[in-house]
């Protein structure tokens, strides 16, 4: 790691010179690497390994038993978030506030996808999962700060698009590697938490200003509890960010998180693992396309909410689509569009997000709060569907849920004031 650097500002000012290309490069490589060690599982590894352990003589029991690891480890989510995202706040190490706790996040993550990959027991893939999300969560919460501790207000919609744009990348790349590089279950985990700690070390030998101890602010645990609420009426742009983040997010993982088993058991699809890869390069290509478009035309015009009003909309037109018309070809088109909402929802709503932070010194604390509503839906959405699965025996009402989210979502971030 690098010493510190003595012109630096102080931890807590806003900044206002803008980074460099290098530091974006190190950016998007790391949440390259974290995409693509929590989605690959999410949409391959672990409903195959679940699949393949219980070996269920009903395919919904399959679905089920996903849905129920997927919402213990979006409960471990919500504590882990906004507490580690407060104590990287308190962090006063000469190294930064942010890179200790993205270097303990990397390893946390990284140690439990090897173990993950190591059980045969229902119980036990699930308490490896719940331990690599917490350690996903440690890292993202630290690596979220850093847009608003370091990137100018004027530069974080494309800064962000980075950080959303590498997401679809790293499914696409982690779903090849595990299935054309290694054909045994373990070592594809073990390939993604290899990738994932030589990856995030670029931009952990980056510069992260240390906090000042006149700057930390006292901790006690009644204090770290009390600050985990946060008034929607004092901060009511805070409070309708963080609720259309919610509804968007929930929909796109009712509209993504079951797709293996949509493919496999909805539409009877022999090369279901194959025709996954397919639909999920589509959305790749629009993710990115519009995560780096949407952010920088946003930074250029000065507004946010009408492009995530459009993104929103977009992914509800999407979810209809597969509602209406179960076919490949058709799935194919909904995951282009689905795309072309979700990466510009990413990038664009991201750089919202720090516009609307009660207190620069809590960044950490409030972001993680944030990135609760985008990672507990991504656990949660598995739950939801499956029950919607239980509940009509096909996968319609997914997709019919999923519209309906993301179409609150829009109608919540209308409701910012502070913020074009």
């Amino acid at each position: 790691m690098t010493s510190l650097h003595p012109n630096a500002p102080a931890a807590l000012a806003e900044p206002v010179t803008r980074v460099s290309a290098p530091w974006i490069g190190s950016f998007a490589t790391v949440w390259f690497a974290i995409w693509m060690a929590q989605l690959t599982p999410v949409q391959l590894l672990l409903p195959a390994q679940i699949d393949a352990t219980l070996h269920p003589e009903n395919w919904i029991d399959s679905v089920v038993a996903f849905g129920v690891i997927s919402g213990i480890a979006a409960v471990a989510t919500i504590i882990a978030y906004p507490l580690t995202g407060a104590a990287s706040d308190r962090t006063t190490s000469r190294f930064g506030r942010r890179r200790p706790w993205i270097l303990i996040g990397a390893l946390v993550f990284a140690l439990s996808l090897v173990v993950l990959g190591l059980q045969t027991e229902i119980w036990a893939i699930g308490a490896a999962w719940v331990a690599a999300s917490v350690g996903f969560c440690i890292m993202t919460a630290a690596l979220t700060a850093t847009i608003s501790d370091q990137v100018p207000v004027g530069q974080r919609g494309f800064v962000s698009g980075w950080m959303s744009a590498p997401q679809a990348v790293g499914i696409i790349v982690g779903l090849v590697l595990v299935t054309e590089l290694v054909t045994d279950q373990a070592l594809g985990y073990l390939l993604l938490a290899i990738t994932l700690v030589v990856l995030a070390v670029p931009f952990l030998m980056r510069y992260d200003q240390p906090l000042a101890a006149a700057e930390r602010t006292r901790v006690t645990a009644k204090g770290v509890l009390a600050s985990l609420w946060i008034s929607p009426r004092t901060h009511p742009d805070f409070g309708w960010t963080l609720l259309s983040r919610v509804l968007v997010s929930v929909g796109n993982a009712l509209g993504t998180s079951l797709l293996l088993y949509f493919l496999m058991f909805g539409l009877g699809d022999e090369n279901a693992e194959e025709d996954l890869i397919i639909l999920t390069l589509v959305y790749m290509v629009f993710v990115i396309t519009a995560s780096l478009v949407g952010g920088r035309l946003s930074d250029r015009l000065g507004r946010r909410k009408s492009f995530v009003f459009a993104a929103s909309a977009l992914q509800a037109v999407a979810a209809v689509l597969l509602a209406l018309v179960p076919d490949l070809t058709v799935a194919i088109i909904a995951a282009g569009i689905l795309g072309l909402g979700y990466g510009c929802f990413l990038s664009v709503d991201q750089a919202l997000a720090t516009q609307v932070l009660p207190d620069a010194a809590s960044r950490g604390k409030d972001l993680g709060i944030m990135n609760i509503a985008t990672a507990v839906p991504q656990a949660v959405g598995p739950l939801i569907g499956a029950g919607a699965v239980v509940l009509t025996g096909s996968f319609a009402l997914v997709f019919v849920l999923s519209a309906v989210c993301a179409l609150a979502g829009a109608i919540a971030v209308s409701r910012v004031r502070s913020v074009r």
